[in-house]
């Protein structure tokens, strides 16, 4: 049957996942990337990309396989959907910016608007903006606790411009392709982790200490990220830059 299959150009591949995304979403998406896709090096060099992520001790192995054809990978069909969180893990809050990064915060609990701006904003970000250029920018997404008033007077109180960021965007994030690094890390630990404590020291320990070099993070084109078209969970597009590989490993 494998055989029969790959004469007629199928092969067992593992499906492309992605958050569900609306036609709204996809134009946002489009508009957003042509809005930045001339952006000088300069200019990215300015942005802290900021995000939350969960890690959990049972990790997704994705071993679901679809037989397709060679360049159908993005079709409809060969596309899971689902929803970033799920299940027992820890919450994390992190952020880089071009060559540093920004402690981790691991969260007991749920996030809260209050607990981010108390902790995330008043104690993580105020103490790293200090040493910023005055063109500073701060990415955070869309979710909910983070765009609550007074999140939003925070950081107003405090002059920091915040970037407009499409909503259900993950992919157009270059944080995602560091906490692809550190899961692989905490992975890769003997013994892991078998406990949520076992855990969240690992997480700190792996984020507070460089490791190999994270390699070259993958391009996309500004139209293939913004139509919708995923390139999976854990990520780094390119609209119109290109972060140095060096320089990711740097910032973890």
């Amino acid at each position: 049957m494998y055989r029969r299959l790959g004469q007629i150009g199928l092969h067992a591949r593992r499906p492309v996942r992605c958050v569900p995304l609306t036609a709204i979403h996809c134009r946002l998406r489009l508009a957003w990337s042509r809005e930045h896709a001339l952006w000088t090096s300069q200019q990215w060099a300015c942005v802290m990309f900021s995000d939350k992520s969960k890690f959990s001790l049972q990790s997704d192995s994705r071993r679901i396989f679809i037989w397709r054809a060679p360049g159908t990978r993005y079709h409809q069909e060969n596309i899971i959907e689902q929803h970033r969180y799920g299940g027992a893990g820890v919450l994390v809050w992190g952020g880089i910016i071009l060559g540093s990064r920004i402690d981790l915060h691991v969260q007991i609990g749920t996030m809260t608007s209050q607990i981010y701006r108390d902790v995330i904003l008043e104690q993580h970000l105020r103490l790293f903006r200090g040493a910023m250029c005055a063109q500073f920018v701060f990415m955070d997404d869309n979710a909910r606790p983070q765009h609550a008033n007074i999140v939003s007077e925070c950081l107003q109180s405090e002059d920091n411009t915040r970037m407009d960021w499409p909503a259900f965007s993950p992919d157009l994030n270059p944080v995602e392709h560091v906490w692809d690094m550190l899961g692989r890390r905490v992975a890769a630990r003997q013994p892991p982790p078998t406990c949520l404590p076992e855990l969240r020291r690992a997480l700190l320990f792996e984020w507070c200490h460089e490791g190999p070099s994270a390699g070259q993070p993958k391009k996309r084109s500004a139209g293939q990220a913004s139509a919708g078209q995923p390139q999976g969970r854990r990520s780094v597009v390119s609209l119109g830059f290109l972060f140095d590989p060096s320089t990711i490993s740097a910032a973890f």
